[in-house]
């Protein structure tokens, strides 16, 4: 196994875990996004406020996108373990 590969292995991990992540972030963000203006309008400071429905908003996203998510990882898994004999001999 050559640094290259190592190195190309190692980005596409990185790929891999950025793609996976971005919808849980986006709806994270966007639920703090509209959370935070409904305080700013209704002058609420609560901390509770802002946890649930980040939480909720991000099981939702869960449940919409996991197999999408699912459907990519063992996509990459199944390449990478198809690739280990090449990497070896």
């Amino acid at each position: 196994m050559t640094p290259t590969t190592v190195i190309d292995l190692g980005r596409q991990a990185v790929e891999l875990t950025l793609l996976v992540s971005a919808p849980l972030f986006l709806a994270a963000l966007a639920t703090g996004l509209l959370v935070s203006i409904f305080q700013a309008a209704t002058q609420i400071n609560e901390m509770t406020l802002t946890f649930v429905p980040k939480l909720v908003a991000i099981f939702v996203t869960l449940v919409v996108m996991g197999p999408w998510m699912i459907t990519h990882i063992t996509d990459f898994i199944r390449r990478l373990y198809g690739s280990i004999p090449g990497m070896i001999g």
